[in-house]
């Protein structure tokens, strides 16, 4: 489902990235591929240093279809950047990829908390994150982070995660399938269907 960054899956993904119902919502943006070439470069040296991590999203057949990003990463926190290309739109690639993700961030490497900013006109985006059972908007609770956002104008709504409510979230879904290990599995294949 993930893959380290390289350059080979470059055509493919900027290909995807440059439909109008992603490049607005983007981070990295890049208007030819020699651009997206060099950023993806850029990417991987950053990773390498510790600033960034970045992962493929792959489908099923292994084909890149977007990119997982977190970005800003100091002092076991990070900001994540995520898009999926337009024909992947509603196929359940979203949530098992950022699954994935979250797991290896907060298992794997030293992060405890990922932030999310969502321009306050994605709702796309804003409708994703609010289904996620431990993502909290932080608004509020994170108002420095949050006014340093939208320094410039209220553009952004907050959101974290913190590693504890993941790891909270995944005991219970652990919980629940050993109390209920045929509920869980009929749940899971109708999810899948």
């Amino acid at each position: 489902m993930l893959k380290k960054r390289d350059l080979q899956d470059s055509h493919v993904l900027f290909n995807l990235m440059v439909h109008p119902d992603v490049f607005p919502f983007v981070r990295q943006k890049a208007n030819s591929i020699e651009e997206f070439m060099f950023m993806t470069k850029q990417t991987i040296e950053e990773e390498e240093q510790g600033t960034v991590i970045s992962r493929t999203i792959l489908d099923e057949w292994q084909n890149p279809i977007g990119t997982i990003n977190l970005f800003d990463v100091q002092e076991g926190y990070g900001f994540l950047g995520t898009w999926i290309g337009q024909p992947y739109f509603g196929k359940g690639y979203n949530n098992p990829a950022k699954e994935a993700f979250f797991s290896e961030l907060f298992y794997e490497k030293d992060i405890h908390t990922i932030f999310m900013r969502i321009r306050k006109t994605n709702f796309r985006s804003q409708k994703a994150a609010e289904k996620i059972p431990y993502v909290t908007l932080a608004n509020e609770v994170r108002k420095d982070v949050y006014d340093q956002l939208n320094k410039d104008g209220d553009v952004y709504n907050l959101y974290q995660i913190e590693k504890d409510n993941y790891t909270m979230h995944q005991l219970r879904l652990q919980h629940q399938h050993q109390a209920h290990p045929l509920v869980c599995d009929g749940e899971e294949q109708l999810k899948e269907a």
